[in-house]
């Protein structure tokens, strides 16, 4: 069944931007792109699990930043090595200045 979570206020995300948010026993990532829509993926790197977090966005791609692996955080596209794997991606809704993100 799926349920939505709140997982941050708007504001808690800078445009072009990405943060960490653990639910459930588990780790996604939260992001804001430069037209100001929201994402969410997996919080770790398909490589070797480092967060995203922690790493650089750029317009809609990810930079892991343990090796520089890179995907598209809007469809988990891995953008070539060391990434192989893609990232699961997850439903977002804002509803009343919330970031909801779809999970289970």
């Amino acid at each position: 069944m799926a349920v939505w979570v709140e997982a941050c206020g708007v504001d808690d995300v800078e445009e072009e931007d990405v943060i960490r948010f653990d639910h459930g026993g588990r780790t996604f990532a939260i992001y804001r792109s430069p037209n100001d829509e929201f994402f969410a993926t997996d919080g770790y790197c398909t490589h070797e699990k480092a967060h995203l977090a922690d790493g650089l966005v750029m317009g809609d791609i990810i930079e892991c930043p343990k090796h520089n692996g890179r995907f598209n955080y809007k469809t988990g596209a891995a953008k070539g090595a060391p990434v192989c794997v893609n990232l699961k991606t997850y439903p977002v809704k804002v509803e009343a200045g919330k970031v909801m993100i779809q999970i289970g």
